[in-house]
């Protein structure tokens, strides 16, 4: 008695074909759709960075104004440029865990704010500066009739508070007869009662993208990267912060 013969046939060449591509197929699409998992990912994470570091400037900010002391010789400098680049400088009294035992012999110092470009691996990233100066160069400045001298920028001691920073606004602003907010005007000697400030932070997929000072200033070949500083509020790899805030001066009022 004999036992009836196994089939011993295999895949043949147009099966193998086929299935190597249906799982070259597969395999594309799961490699597709990690990396889209993985660009959004950066652009959810470059956003809240952006958003983060943003909102610690202003909140930096108006602590330094919650106790500002308006001086003549402080800067209010207004940039007329595409996307501004305001300078900011006043006197501010500071808490003493905010000093140095050496450079503290009151509570009166000076800060200031303005926009540097930085070279950051090998390209320009736009960034806020805040100078900060200690109550003994802030008396010595004050007795030697220097006080501008405090707002000038030290490279050595000056620090970044925000990265890939677009533009910076800080626009003195007083109150008229009835109420309402007006531009201040320079002829006040009792100086601005509130600043509104305006931030645009550029995301981080952005930012990449902008890697000479022309390119942070809207012009040349990436112009179209950044659009107008009108179109801020509505440009999604754009970050906008918007408050006013108020001058210590002013406090009281």
């Amino acid at each position: 008695m004999t036992s009836a013969p196994l089939d011993s046939r295999g895949f043949s060449l147009i099966e193998l074909m086929c299935s190597m591509t249906i799982g070259s197929m597969i395999l594309l699409a799961a490699a597709a759709l990690l990396g889209s998992s993985g660009d959004g990912y950066e652009r959810v994470g470059g956003g809240v960075a952006s958003e983060r570091e943003g909102r610690a400037v202003i909140t930096q900010l108006a602590t330094d104004l919650s106790t500002a002391r308006f001086h003549q010789n402080g800067v209010l400098e207004i940039s007329v440029a595409a996307w501004p680049a305001d300078r900011l400088g006043f006197l501010s009294l500071q808490p003493p865990q905010s000093q140095s035992d050496a450079g503290r012999i009151g509570d009166l110092c000076a800060v200031v704010y303005y926009i540097k470009d930085l070279t950051i691996g090998g390209k320009t990233v736009r960034c806020l500066m805040r100078g900060f100066r200690e109550s003994a160069d802030t008396f010595k400045a004050l007795g030697n009739n220097r006080v501008a001298s405090l707002f000038t920028e030290r490279s050595h001691i000056d620090e970044p508070v925000a990265f890939g920073v677009v533009a910076f606004e800080a626009r003195p602003k007083s109150r008229d007869a009835s109420g309402k907010w007006i531009d201040w005007l320079e002829n006040d000697i009792a100086g601005p009662e509130a600043l509104d400030v305006r931030l645009i932070i550029a995301r981080r997929d952005l930012a990449g993208k902008l890697k000479l000072p022309r390119d942070w200033d809207g012009a040349g070949t990436t112009a179209h990267l950044l659009g107008k500083a009108a179109g801020a509020d509505r440009h999604a790899k754009l970050e906008v912060f918007a408050t006013l805030i108020r001058y210590g001066n002013h406090e009281s009022s």
